[in-house]
């Protein structure tokens, strides 16, 4: 297997991390690495924002739920879709403002998640450890107001960057014959599907160290979704200029 897919293959979230600095050069270099990520029509709908003072750390850790690495990573940044360049050119070619289109809203999100993929393969292929913060959208609103965002920016989620200061057990995925469909989407294998892979994952739950539950997939995955709704996401969207129409 190749460094690459070694490295996709390995992708474990780190939230513990030693005291090492990430060196300027590098962290620069991985940035800019990360933005050779495909972008829809090369709009690069994005940005990112480096958080280094202590006390907005501080606070969005307490936001996104008590998540105390964010406060301790060397590094922490949260990556936003970002549609103020593209209103600007928009503007300066006299076709007018954006109009909060969904399609509009799905290619910056897009964007963005794929430069922010990047950026956490590249810096695990110099051996750092990352964790994305989806935490940081239980309040919008303020994590906004302290990281100063404009309209048409929304926070999507953070990202903690570190050197690993433990290991954690590699999860199992789904199977690709799972999630693979060839030619038309088979729904009938779904409870065979889950039922499978329950049990696998059951098995990897009970199995792992001082770290042991009771639980499968389907009972963390129904609470994951069912609990983190997070109904006030359309709102703060729409008043940043999005999902208007």
């Amino acid at each position: 297997m190749n460094p690459i897919l070694q490295a996709q293959s390995n992708h474990k979230s780190i939230r513990q991390y030693t005291n090492k600095a990430i060196d300027e050069t590098l962290l620069k270099q991985l940035i800019q690495c990360a933005q050779g990520a495909a972008s829809s029509s090369f709009i690069q709908a994005y940005s990112l924002v480096q958080v280094s003072n202590k006390e907005n750390r501080q606070k969005i850790a307490t936001l996104a739920g008590g998540q105390k690495w964010v406060e301790s990573a060397p590094e922490f940044f949260v990556i936003c879709a970002d549609l103020t360049r593209v209103e600007y050119c928009s503007l300066e070619q006299g076709l007018g403002e954006l109009e909060g289109n969904a399609e509009h809203f799905i290619a910056a999100t897009t964007d963005a998640t794929f430069f922010a993929q990047n950026l956490m393969l590249g810096a695990e292929s110099v051996g750092l450890g990352a964790v994305f913060i989806g935490g940081i959208r239980n309040d919008p609103e303020q994590v906004a107001e302290i990281l100063n965002l404009p309209d048409q920016v929304y926070p999507i989620f953070g990202l903690c960057l570190g050197y690993p200061d433990a290991q954690p057990d590699l999860k199992p995925r789904l199977p690709v014959d799972v999630i693979l469909h060839k030619d038309s989407y088979d729904s009938s294998r779904c409870a065979e599907d889950v039922k499978a892979y329950d049990a696998q994952m059951q098995a990897y739950y009970q199995s792992r160290g001082d770290n042991q539950k009771s639980s499968n997939w389907s009972e963390q995955t129904a609470a994951a979704v069912q609990k983190k709704k997070r109904e006030h996401m359309l709102s703060f969207l729409q008043k940043r200029g999005f999902l208007k129409r």
